[in-house]
């Protein structure tokens, strides 16, 4: 099965599991998944991933959602950039998201980065999503 945006299905599997209260959740296994993932691990949005087979070479990831309190952890996922419509941003023109509570993901040639670690290396690029 393909997709026309394999990022922002993923995004939506990541909301409805954890609408539903679910632990873990599987999605196609890509590299940008990976490295969006790795992001929302590193700034502690979900708790892991794993990349795992599903059949033969076939992978899958196993999201693992965190709650707090018995509340999802991540509040809105939203994508920005979509296949239609490219957006891309130099660092100086991000704006912070809910004052600084929430995190932008970039796909920048440095690789993929919050946009926190985007202005320590001072890259701009595509901007993924927004997270709060």
């Amino acid at each position: 099965m393909s997709f026309s945006d394999s990022l922002g299905d993923m995004l939506t599997r990541i909301r409805n599991g954890q609408r539903a209260r679910k632990q873990t959740i599987m999605s196609p296994a890509s590299n940008l998944r990976a490295n969006v993932l790795e992001v929302l691990k590193q700034e502690g949005y979900i708790r892991g991933y794993t990349r795992e087979k599903a059949a033969m070479g076939v992978e899958q990831l196993k999201i693992e959602l965190k709650y707090f309190e018995n509340q999802p952890v991540i509040r809105s996922l939203d994508r920005v950039s979509k296949p239609g419509r490219r957006v891309y941003s130099k660092i100086k023109d991000l704006k912070p998201i809910n004052n600084g509570l929430g995190i932008i993901v970039l796909s920048t040639p440095k690789g993929v980065l919050s946009d926190g670690k985007a202005r320590e290396l001072n890259v701009g690029g595509e901007v993924l999503c927004s997270v709060f």
